[in-house]
Parts: C-alpha cells; structure tokens; sequence
C-alpha cells in the first residue's frame, strides 16, 4: 500500500475497501456457518481440547509459511498484543467448549453470541466511545435474532456460566483488535495470535494426551477448519476489521448463525421451521441498520477500527 515512486499518488481507495470489508466478514461467516453440522459427529471421537489444539497449530504452521517475514515487521508492542489476545481467543474457546459440555448447544449458541450486546458495552466503557441509537436498536434485534434461532429454554447452570464468560471474553477480543489492528500489520497479527490460541489450547489438551482424529472424515473436516473456517477466515478478518467499527463488525458477525442454519437444512437434513426464518430476518434487519441506515459521520476512525473473534462450534 506504498508507492516507490516520488510522484504524488492517489490515496488508498478506502471507500472500496469499505465496500468490500462487509462482505469479506459475511465470507468469513459463511466458513464459520459451515463447520456446525461438520463438528457434529467428529467432536464425539476426538475431545475438543484436543482437536482446538490441532486445529490451530495447523492454521498457526499454515499462515506462518505464507508470511514467514511478517512478524518481524510488528513492533514490540504489537507482539505483545497479538500474544494477549491470542491467550484471550484461545481462552474462550476453551471455557465455551467446557460449556457445552453440561448445556446444549442452542443454549450456548444464545449465550456466546451475547458479545453483540457486550461489544458495545465495552466499547463505550473502556474505549469512552459514543455508541450511537441506530447501532443500539440493531444490536437489540441481533440479540433477539440469535435468541430465535439458537434459544429453547435455558437454565442458568455452570454451563451456562462459562458460556456467558467465554462471551465476554470474545467481546474483549474484539475491542482489543481493534485497538492494535492497522493496515499493514494484519499477517504479522494474525500469526502470533493463532500460535498464542495454539499455546492455551494445547495445555488444555496435554493433560490427558494429545488425541488424533481417527478416521479420514475427521481428518478432512479438521484440515478444513484449520485451513479454510481458520487460517484464511483470520486473515480476512483482520484485514477486514481494519476498515470497519467494533460494533458494525459484531453486527455482522451474527450472520454466523443464519449461515449454520442454512448448511444444517441444505446438507444436515435439518427442517426449516419457523423459529429459523424469524431469527435469519432480524438478524439481516440489524445488519441493514448498520449498513445502510447509518450516516456518513458514523465511518470508523483510526482508533475505532476492530477485528472479530471466530464465535462458533469448538
């Protein structure tokens, strides 16, 4: 994004990028979306820790040996961001996979994506940043939109519990980014996280051995998360994020469960019910708020740009 010739050169063409940083996020979604019904069966065989493990090490090798030469390029303090977010990422991922083991899945889906609410909230509270009425209306029907799609009663357990911790935790994660995230630091970034989440992962895992995935379907779906829903889905993300606000990003994340649902019906043999079709249209609802209700004073600014946590299955 730097020219070598002396001659004036136009800027970057941030109008595009902001055009296209929306739609790499539903991208990215998309990925996440997929590896619902994919997770279903290999999580019975492989424990979660164990497979979270693999799964990163493998993006973590993966994004390294494209850019071998990017984490040289962060500063000090940017690695020492990138290691604290990483550990917080890889955190998350844990106490929301131990979650699941006491709650259901709907349930924790619900929980987990209480972050649209925290985001702000922790936006505005840490970050002392105005958090305008259209982004607060959009983050209520995104919550309602999610409670449609994943909620079917809940009881307040310690499942329950370290789902709603694991939220915040994402929700951390996404205003962390966004304070650190800047062009040109994306893949340096990206690499010292994923071997941070490899790091927390891993001790999670090592206590009671390292489990392999132990047929080729297992395989193949852990070779896919690693490489598409994870090294490439971080990369986009981050790159992404640099062009959009925490909140907008945190909206547009809540299209992960309508992608999950629409894979479940089209390849998982699930019925389209109604509680899917009422969830999907308010979460596109609170998206169209952000996206196309907001006013041109609203454009991120160098401080406010953010990046997003994967907030999906184990």
């Amino acid at each position: 994004m730097t020219a070598a010739s002396p001659a004036p050169v136009a800027p970057p063409d941030h109008g595009r990028a902001r055009l296209l940083a929306p739609l790499a996020l539903v991208a990215v979604t998309a990925s996440w979306g997929s590896t619902f019904f994919m997770l279903k069966d290999t999580v019975t065989r492989v424990p979660a820790a164990d497979f979270l493990g693999l799964r990163f090490l493998l993006a973590a090798v993966a994004v390294t040996l494209l850019a071998p030469a990017a984490v040289g390029r962060l500063s000090q303090q940017e690695r020492r961001w990138g290691v604290g977010l990483g550990a917080v990422y890889g955190l998350a991922q844990l106490l929301q996979t131990e979650g699941l083991r006491t709650t259901s899945a709907s349930v924790s889906g619900f929980l987990t994506g209480m972050y649209v609410v925290l985001t702000p909230l922790l936006t505005a509270l840490v970050l002392r940043s105005r958090v305008g009425r259209t982004t607060w209306a959009a983050v209520a029907l995104a919550t309602v939109g999610l409670g449609a799609l994943s909620l079917r009663g809940a009881a307040v357990g310690g499942g329950e519990a370290l789902t709603l911790v694991s939220a915040g935790l994402y929700a951390v994660h996404i205003v962390g980014l966004g304070r650190c995230s800047r062009p040109g630091n994306a893949l340096g970034l990206t690499i010292v996280q994923l071997w941070a989440v490899t790091a927390v992962c891993l001790v999670g895992a090592v206590p009671g051995g390292v489990t392999v995935p132990p047929t080729g379907e297992d395989i193949a779906v852990l070779l896919y998360m690693a490489l598409v829903a994870g090294a490439a889905a971080l990369v986009t993300q981050t790159w992404a994020q640099q062009h959009l606000s925490a909140e907008r990003a945190a909206i547009i994340m809540t299209m992960e469960p309508v992608w999950a649902a629409t894979f479940a019906v089209a390849l998982g043999g699930e019925a389209l019910g109604p509680r899917v079709l009422v969830g999907g249209a308010l979460v596109l609802a609170a998206m169209y708020l952000v996206e196309l209700r907001r006013s041109p004073t609203q454009e991120p600014t160098a401080a406010a740009v953010g990046g997003v946590s994967h907030i999906g299955p184990v």
